[in-house]
């Protein structure tokens, strides 16, 4: 039973590790002034931020047509007989929802839509243990059974600077952008139930940093071996200044550095800072 891996483009995993496991990517799309971008393949992070700065309008995000998901099961369906569509949190998109419903579409191969409930690296966890597990022979109910463990074992938080960039966008009530505007508090934010909710509401950036690492630390310091990234928007000297600092400190963690692309990017704004992170299964 041949098995295929598809993820969409807020995985954030680059060209070559999604070579290395024969992953498949669906992109989203950023709306800016001067027409609308494909992430990952149309338009870079550096040219979006460039962009966001230089225009006045908001940016918006799109999901991706079902059309194109129909388009790539069923050429898979060529080769695989089933695909394990892995895909952000269905609370901020509806990208998960149009996997389903073109799964649903196409003959010949069996989807299984699964709901990361989350989105950017530790979206891509996900992604990648999936695809080593699939290229190691496990069925598709092994590999469903471990992605759901790990959610269980994962943590993940982000530090942006404005709560604007949430408040537009939908993602997060205007009463709780509000609070933190006049406070001018860096709050900590997380996925719970699928959406972004205020953690904690921090008085400092540098200390809001501290806090996410004490999370990690509560994990960590269990002495078991981890997977951690920090995500940066546009930040990556300050971003790998904190990821070094992090692996000096722990060193059962196995840190990695990623980014905050377009569409992600557009919610939370440029200079935020998060850190995800799963105990290895």
């Amino acid at each position: 039973m041949s098995i295929a891996v598809v993820t969409d483009s807020t995985a954030y995993l680059s060209v070559e590790v999604r070579e290395r496991y024969n992953i498949r990517m669906i992109p989203l799309s950023v709306n800016l002034e001067d027409g609308s971008y494909e992430e990952e393949v149309e338009i870079t992070t550096s040219q979006f931020y460039d962009k966001v700065r230089e225009f006045k309008t908001f940016p918006k995000t799109t999901q991706p047509p079902v059309g194109k998901f129909v388009e790539l099961f069923e050429e898979l369906a060529k080769e695989y007989d089933e695909v394990i569509s892995i895909h952000l949190s269905s609370g901020i998109s509806g990208t998960y929802q149009g996997a389903v419903q073109a799964g649903q579409m196409v003959e010949g191969i069996k989807v299984h839509a699964f709901d990361s409930e989350i989105s950017c690296a530790p979206q891509g966890f996900l992604v990648v243990k999936a695809a080593e597990m699939a290229k190691q022979g496990a069925t598709v109910d092994q590999i469903l059974s471990t992605l759901e463990e790990m959610q269980r074992l994962m943590g993940a938080y982000f530090v942006v600077d404005d709560l604007a960039h949430l408040q537009r966008g939908g993602r997060l009530s205007a009463t709780a952008a509000l609070v933190g505007g006049l406070l001018q508090v860096k709050p900590i934010l997380t996925f719970e139930n699928k959406i972004i909710v205020p953690f904690e509401k921090i008085r400092t950036k540098k200390k809001a940093l501290r806090r996410v690492e004490d999370l990690l630390a509560e994990d960590a310091m269990k002495g078991d071996k981890y997977i951690a990234t920090v995500i940066h928007a546009n930040c990556e000297e300050e971003g790998l200044a904190w990821m070094n600092q992090l692996a000096d400190t722990y060193p059962n963690v196995e840190f990695s550095l990623s980014y905050f692309g377009p569409v992600i990017g557009t919610h939370l704004g440029e200079g935020s800072l998060g850190l995800g992170w799963v105990k290895k299964i």
